[in-house]
């Protein structure tokens, strides 16, 4: 039976899931090897064991766009690197920005094309969602994403080894901002600083096109960086190989316990 996960929760609580059947490669140049002796694509990333005091913010960019230069302003004042997941559509609308985004020294993601719940998808429906925006990415900029988030944090094992496939790490995040919500900008800052789940390796989840987070980043940044965090793209963060996944979604080198 196939089994779906719509993430409604911050952290993964499924067990990991084994057996998984293989499914065609993308074969595209430069793939991501996914073999099982090199990775685990069980689950998505959603935080990474590590002993350095280092989390990753990331934006999802799937609607609007007055706030993303000021985002990226906000970034570059505090020397900070992030990763943009992107939609094809809001890529296709604004590919001067994306192109802005990748100059800045940001990681560009994969948000799929149309923001579909990938779950509900076949093979070549999951292959097409993902390979439109990848290719429209490189022919505008010449650059490969390896880094995938599924839209509405939806997956199931069919997702994530088709993600890993065409060459993707699957990520979703152990911090949600709730920026969505439009809540207000202290709602936003008390949530990611307050998060129960905030901690070494977290991954924060934003969107450029939320009404509040410019207006609460600068806070955010500052605030966990007088912590002593340091913020770094997931393309730092994450383990390219060799790694497992315990419950919650870390992901854990597999020379540690």
């Amino acid at each position: 039976m196939k089994k779906k996960y719509l993430m409604a929760l911050p952290v993964c609580l499924v067990a990991l899931v084994a057996g998984i059947a293989g499914f065609a490669a993308c074969n595209r140049e430069n793939a991501v090897e996914a073999s099982a002796t090199n990775a685990d694509c069980s689950l998505p990333v959603y935080c990474v064991k590590t002993d350095e005091k280092q989390v990753a913010l990331t934006f999802d960019a799937a609607w609007g766009n007055e706030d993303t230069q000021i985002i990226l302003d906000i970034l570059e004042e505090h020397d900070v690197k992030v990763t943009f997941f992107m939609t094809g559509g809001w890529v296709k609308s604004y590919p001067e920005d994306v192109k802005a985004i990748l100059a800045a020294g940001h990681d560009l993601g994969n948000h799929s094309e149309n923001h579909k719940n990938m779950s509900q998808l076949t093979d070549e429906e999951i292959e097409e969602e993902l390979m439109l925006v990848h290719n429209r990415v490189k022919q505008l900029t010449g650059y490969e994403m390896f880094l995938f988030r599924p839209p509405y944090g939806d997956y199931d094992d069919q997702v994530l080894q088709c993600a890993s496939d065409c060459g993707y790490y699957s990520i979703q995040w152990d911090v949600d901002s709730l920026d969505w919500k439009d809540y207000g900008t202290d709602s936003i800052i008390k949530t990611v600083t307050g998060h129960k789940h905030l901690g070494n390796g977290s991954i924060i989840l934003m969107h450029n096109g939320a009404k509040y987070t410019a207006s609460a980043l600068e806070t955010i940044i500052c605030t966990l960086k007088d912590e002593g965090y340091e913020f770094v793209p997931l393309s730092e963060l994450i383990h390219r190989d060799n790694y497992r996944f315990d419950h919650e979604g870390r992901q854990i080198p597999v020379d540690e316990n």
